[in-house]
């Protein structure tokens, strides 16, 4: 069974995969494209990737890729936790710039679906976590950009760290929403 259940922005959705446990520990069907399309989720998976980070604190985002290249993605977190975030950043869209957080965890085995329009970033809350998530499609650095975390205009709430946050430098120096290439 799958559970799917639709968050503050259109197409953003936290899935629930049934976890069959017992003294061993537990069993789940993450991905099943017939189960996920019965859901409304119809979506050609091309590429899986797998993030780590070594502590808490560690901030990848706001990431996305313009058309044609554009990714729906599909994350969970295998071990510890994180506190993920979508911006809408279709021009057309009445919720442009608005955001949608979840905290996705090992513990919980809920998943984020988000969908081509959003940018995507995520912060550990723990050291020690680890991201899967599926993409629909091939990265391209040619369609690669990304929005600053912190933009006030955005205005995400992102957690208290101690030490603050680790950032590449690509994430640091990304541009403002209002500077940024984005949907139509």
């Amino acid at each position: 069974m799958l559970e799917v259940r639709a968050l503050g922005l259109d197409g953003v959705l936290e899935i629930l995969p049934k976890r069959h446990g017992d003294a061993r520990g537990f069993f789940s069907e993450t991905w099943n494209a017939e189960r996920f399309a019965e859901a409304g989720i119809d979506l050609d998976f091309v590429q899986d990737n797998h993030s780590y980070s070594a502590a808490a604190g560690v901030l990848r985002g706001l990431h996305y890729q313009l058309p044609p290249r554009a990714q729906d993605k599909l994350l969970r977190v295998i071990r510890g936790s994180v506190l993920d975030v979508a911006v809408d950043i279709r021009r057309s869209s009445p919720t442009f710039g608005q955001w949608e957080a979840l905290e996705i965890s090992a513990d919980k085995g809920n998943q984020v679906l988000v969908p081509k329009g959003f940018a995507h970033g995520f912060v550990t809350l723990v050291p020690n976590t680890e991201v899967l998530y599926k993409v629909t499609d091939t990265y391209s650095p040619g369609h690669d950009r990304s929005i600053r975390f912190d933009d006030p205009a955005i205005g995400i709430k992102w957690p208290e760290i101690a030490g603050g946050f680790q950032l590449s430098d690509k994430d640091r120096n990304a541009p403002l929403l209002t500077a940024a290439e984005v949907f139509a």
